[in-house]
């Protein structure tokens, strides 16, 4: 897992697994706090990078999405 969707993406199938009973209720509930640990690391990365004025450049919060084509407007 590389990006934040792909965690999204991976906990949407475990709720459904558990859901479905396809998953044990042990197995989610480690797994989403293991999710919750990389959530919290990246949410601390983006409050000291605010702390600190800078941008932050993290490669697991960036859109896949490719960036939207400008519009010229004429005067």
């Amino acid at each position: 897992m590389n990006h934040i969707s792909e965690l999204t993406t991976e906990l949407s199938a475990l709720y459904e697994g558990l859901k479905t009973g396809a998953i044990d209720v042990k197995v989610a509930t480690e797994m989403n706090n293991t999710a919750g640990k990389i959530i919290n690391a990246q949410r601390v990365q983006l409050e000291y990078a605010e702390l600190r004025k800078e941008q932050p450049d993290i490669d697991f919060m960036k859109t896949k999405a490719k960036p939207k084509a400008k519009v010229q407007v004429e005067a």
